[in-house]
């Protein structure tokens, strides 16, 4: 095993996003097709709740608590948990959304013999506690740092610090991916090696992740 680790924010860069499974999303709530029309950074010129929390105006909790009680509205329903939404959207198979360009990643990193964790600011606040159980790949992870206990949201530099502290590894050995820029700032700022996941260029940003971990490793 390397001295190494891949650090990943869960979300876009993990599942495809809400964005991104609109048609699911509205087959599963029994919404007609175009129901839900907000595109976020697939197109944030129609999204202005979008580019008010890239402008933050508001945070990213924020943006989806409001998208949970527009869609719970949808339905004649009173949502006011973000894993209300994801429940109901993503249903019994969240591993159906799951990026296979992260599959190929974890396997590539496994095999290199990296390791594996995860830093997000709302992974069980916004699937809820039991969603873990549903997706088999996450024992693959030694480490899950989750602000939904610590309260230490990114970019706060003791989230960064919180899961390098996890793994016993300094900075530099590591590679941190998140798809928010703000994230990705505040991983820079500690001096945590870092990619700026793109929603609409998945396996690129993998690609750039693993040769940053380990030059001659590609996705096969």
């Amino acid at each position: 095993m390397t001295g190494k680790a891949l650090i990943l924010d869960f979300g876009g860069v993990i599942s495809r996003t809400l964005f991104e499974t609109h048609d699911l999303t509205e087959e599963a709530l029994g919404l007609p097709a175009g129901s839900l029309d907000w595109q976020g950074p697939f197109a944030p010129e129609s999204d202005a709740l979008w580019r008010a929390m890239q402008a933050d105006e508001i945070t990213e909790r924020d943006y989806w608590q409001r998208r949970t009680r527009e869609v719970g509205a949808l339905t004649g329903e009173t949502w006011t948990e973000m894993s209300q939404f994801v429940r109901r959207a993503r249903g019994a198979e969240p591993e159906a959304v799951i990026r296979p360009e992260f599959r190929r990643a974890i396997e590539a990193c496994k095999a290199a013999g990296v390791r594996l964790a995860v830093l997000s600011n709302e992974l069980d606040l916004f699937y809820g506690a039991d969603f873990r159980d549903k997706l088999p790949f996450l024992q693959d992870f030694e480490v899950i740092v989750d602000a939904t206990y610590t309260g230490i949201l990114k970019p706060d530099p003791r989230a960064y610090s919180a899961v390098l502290t996890e793994l016993n590894l300094p900075a530099e050995d590591c590679v941190f991916v998140d798809d928010q820029l703000r994230n990705i700032k505040g991983a820079e700022a500690i001096g945590l090696p870092s990619v700026h996941f793109n929603v609409m260029q998945p396996a690129k940003s993998y690609e750039k992740a693993l040769r940053l971990l380990e030059p001659e490793r590609t996705l096969q």
